[in-house]
């Protein structure tokens, strides 16, 4: 029955990946029809905290300062600081080296992990196995294109979004099974939202009825509050806290993956050889690095 759950969750982390995959696209249309960072991110936030509350209505507090912080701190890196910093990015930097550092995550989110619990680092065969889904992540990213133009101010963002997600994963880990993970998701979204708010002084939200109204905005908005956000954060933490941060994060490396079909399928993005061969070395990645903690 173990073995069942384990592979459930598995499943559950998958689902997940394929789902925020496609978020770019989303994201995407919803900037070309006159939408900005921000309003995206308040929008798909507000619309997901508004629903979790028909699954946790009753407790409003964590009980204590301490745990009340930690949410906090889990809005910020979670939620507004990493979503800021990694839209920000986009209009500095090109989409190849934000998704190529963005997607580093799982070794930033190692070494994070590392340097504060002992038990949890990173075998020597797990290293290799992730090294390897690494390689077949930036093979499905550049798709052939091997020139990366730099640009420090909106790599170093890419870079500040990799590391908010981290410390995220490390700030779900420290809440443990304290609170339950749909009133910690609930937390998430109010805080995020929240500490997003003041940028609303600088740049008011678009409220625009006629944009707002149009069939291809208000769906690609419910899908990344209600699909993107509600549903699959709440399944990302319980994953973490079932298989742990390192197995749960090296699914990240899918993301890619995921978003070269969904291209493909929408827009007609070309496939090369090489993304090709980079998908088959992320499956192979991901398999060594489960196989090696199978074993351990």
């Amino acid at each position: 029955m173990a073995f069942i759950r384990q592979y459930w969750y598995h499943l559950l982390a998958v689902i997940t990946v394929i789902i925020w995959g496609t978020t770019f696209v989303s994201t995407k249309v919803l900037i070309n029809e006159g939408l900005g960072a921000v309003d995206i991110f308040i929008y798909r936030f507000v619309l997901a905290y508004v629903s979790i509350w028909l699954f946790s209505p009753r407790k409003l507090w964590a009980g204590n300062i301490r745990d009340e912080l930690i949410l906090l701190a889990a809005g910020v890196f979670g939620g507004s600081l990493y979503f800021l910093t990694e839209n920000l990015a986009i209009g500095y930097s090109t989409p190849t080296n934000v998704s190529l550092i963005v997607c580093t995550t799982p070794i930033f989110t190692t070494i994070v992990l590392g340097f504060f619990y002992k038990d949890e680092r990173m075998k020597k065969k797990q290293f290799w196995g992730s090294l390897i889904a690494f390689v077949g992540m930036t093979l499905v990213i550049l798709n052939g294109q091997f020139v990366l133009k730099l640009s420090p101010k909106g790599d170093l963002l890419a870079l500040t979004a990799a590391l908010s997600w981290a410390f995220y994963s490390l700030i779900i880990k420290q809440l443990g099974s304290q609170h339950t993970t749909v009133f910690i998701t609930r937390k998430i979204f109010f805080y995020g939202t929240l500490t997003i708010l003041p940028l609303l002084l600088k740049e008011p939200l678009n409220m625009d009825t006629t944009i707002l109204f149009k069939p291809i905005v208000w769906i690609n908005i419910l899908f990344l509050g209600i699909a993107a956000s509600l549903f699959c954060y709440i399944l990302w933490n319980v994953t973490i806290n079932k298989l742990g941060i390192i197995r749960s994060t090296n699914y990240i490396y899918l993301i890619p993956l995921v978003t070269m079909i969904t291209s493909a399928i929408s827009i007609n993005e070309k496939i090369t050889i090489y993304a090709g061969l980079g998908a088959l070395l992320i499956l192979l990645g991901l398999y060594l690095v489960e196989k090696t903690r199978s074993n351990t």
